[in-house]
């Protein structure tokens, strides 16, 4: 008995918060690189365009799908002079976007919700670094066709400006950028985009057209870039991912260099960090099951990320025109807002093996966020509610624990008495939890039974975006930070920066450290030791993580103590 608790102690204690994403994130089956031409095995059926987007955005105009149609070869339009990129910046109710002549590319997507830090003069969150991924995102290429210049070179803007030279505002209508690019060698490639008031989505056209004498064929390629300092975080992925035959694939950034490519039935192309993501949704033509479309991922310069979707273009035959569609979000990986938008984009946010579970613990929150705007009661009232739902189990536990604490008396004597005769010390031990009618494992199975919701509404709140500088009250003034009370510039080993006295940190290890003291103790005395060495080792654990998190921990053990106190003294 005394070895299963120690070991619960541990597993429960240690690997469920140290090493669970080994487990809830597992690396991907390597397979070899796969180009979007290359045939490989058929992906299920995909709806038509039209049908999908009956199904995910109803009562939404579908956009005809366009095919290849003969043109009118323009006038060539110039690119900027002195081969100088300008720019035009967009503002809707939610973002603010830099799009630059260089690529026709995103170079800056300011969210006008979120902050950089929680401070009141920080600058608003930029999916688009500039600074460390100069180039931008969005960046379109035509694999295989001969056609260069796409992804970096000048296209030249025609744009309608309505309150200053390079900016537009989108008020209660939709508004256009369009990008135009003319190859020597007369095919001209556009790249349109289309803003909404009140929507994280951006239109993207892409139409060829190809006034040179040859066909052109090859793939299209449409590219994410992103900028991570590190190779994502230990605790919830970062990286590339993709809706991939309906299943979510993720490749850890690390992994890429293994994992190149991807192919299939791809609903959509993405890259996400803990909070937010961007991703690339086709909403035309994809591609069939001989030349299905496919997700390829470069990692160059170990820093910034690229996950580009790549279709069969078709060939587009001399003096005709052929068109795609995409859809683009940039924005919060909320849940709410992701189902809201389509598309399958809320399958992006996974919390992994109990997933199921979590998930309706977030909409749970949110619902009572609604009524109490304070996302610190919400966690607090969400423990209560699953600390009553385990009440019995709790009780059982409890009441067993009472019971084999009865017992150390006679348990130390046995172990005295054959010490020397490990297996007559064992039959003598059963005979007495016989004799009593106890059940050694009566302590941990209740807990066994409740580790699945514990390790679901921890991962939820570890990856909530509504948490994300969400105050409680006093010094916590953002749940998804580490607790701390002032701020020394010091360093305290095992503590992340800042410093500061994790004082929630605190009050909560000597919980776990009361909770201790309640249970029956090991008759092993190197393992009693090792026990009470919990508490201090769950503190250093617990003092870098969320305080949203240490809360729901804290909340939950004061409950567990009054319970366990409260079935202690009804059973003495």
């Amino acid at each position: 008995m005394d070895q299963i608790r120690m070991v619960l102690a541990v597993v429960l204690s240690i690997l469920v918060f140290i090493v669970w994403d080994y487990f809830f994130i597992p690396d991907q089956p390597q397979t070899p690189p796969k180009h979007a031409s290359q045939g490989v095995e058929t992906p299920p059926p995909r709806a038509t365009p039209g049908q999908e987007k009956a199904t995910d955005r109803p009562g939404e105009l579908q956009r005809p799908e366009k095919t290849a149609e003969t043109f009118e070869k323009p006038e060539a339009l110039p690119a900027s002079p002195d081969e100088t990129a300008n720019t035009v910046v967009v503002e809707t109710d939610l973002f603010t976007a830099e799009l630059s002549e260089k690529g026709a590319s995103v170079t800056r997507l300011e969210l006008k919700k979120y902050k950089e830090e929680n401070k009141a003069d920080a600058p608003l969150k930029n999916l688009v670094s500039a600074e460390h991924n100069p180039s931008g995102s969005l960046h379109l290429d035509m694999p295989g066709s001969g056609l260069s210049g796409l992804s970096s070179g000048l296209y030249s803007l025609d744009a309608a400006r309505e309150n200053a030279p390079g900016r537009i505002r989108v008020g209660e209508r939709q508004r256009s950028v369009l990008f135009s690019r003319v190859l020597d060698n007369g095919v001209i490639v556009e790249k349109k985009y289309t803003f909404s008031p009140d929507s994280y989505l951006i239109r993207l056209d892409v139409m060829v057209k190809n006034g040179s004498s040859a066909p052109v064929g090859g793939d299209l390629s449409v590219s994410l870039s992103r900028y991570f300092a590190d190779e994502g975080s230990r605790f919830v992925f970062e990286g590339p991912s993709a809706l991939l035959n309906g299943q979510l694939e993720e490749v850890k950034i690390k992994n890429i260099e293994k994992k190149e490519s991807v192919a299939g039935d791809i609903r959509w192309v993405a890259i996400q960090n803990r909070y937010f993501m961007s991703a690339i949704i086709p909403t035309g033509d994809t591609g069939s099951s001989d030349q299905p479309s496919a997700m390829q991922l470069e990692h160059p310069g170990k820093k910034v990320v690229k996950a580009a979707y790549v279709m069969p273009a078709g060939v587009i035959a001399p003096n005709t025109m052929k068109a795609y569609q995409f859809e683009v979000f940039m924005g919060p990986k909320s849940v709410q807002t992701l189902r809201h938008t389509g598309y399958a984009l809320d399958k992006a946010v996974n919390f992994g093996w109990f997933d199921f579970i979590a998930k309706p613990c977030l909409w749970l929150m949110n619902q009572i966020y609604k009524i109490l705007p304070n996302y610190g009661i919400a966690i607090i009232i969400i423990t209560l509610i699953f600390k009553t739902i385990f009440w019995p189990l709790g009780n059982k536990s409890y009441k067993s624990m009472g019971e084999m604490k009865k017992l150390q008396p006679l348990m130390a004597e046995i172990r005295e008495k054959y010490k020397n005769d490990k297996k007559r010390m064992n039959e003598e031990m059963m005979n007495l939890y016989k004799t009593y009618k106890i059940n050694p494992l009566g302590g941990c199975l209740p807990i066994l039974v409740q580790i699945p919701v514990f390790i679901a509404f921890y991962r939820m709140l570890y990856q909530a975006i509504e948490l994300r500088h969400a105050p409680f009250f006093l010094w916590i003034d953002d749940l998804s930070a580490p607790d701390r009370l002032f701020s020394f510039d010091v360093t305290i080993p095992f503590m992340h920066p800042p410093a500061g006295i994790p004082v929630l940190t605190l009050i909560m290890g000597a919980t776990m450290f009361l909770q201790q003291k309640l249970q029956p103790a090991p008759g092993d005395p190197s393992q009693a030791k090792i026990m009470m060495l919990m508490p201090i080792m769950m503190t250093v654990i617990f003092v870098n993580f969320p305080s949203g998190l240490v809360l729901y921990w804290l909340v939950n053990n004061v409950v567990s103590i009054a319970q366990q106190h409260l079935v202690t003294n009804r059973n003495t």
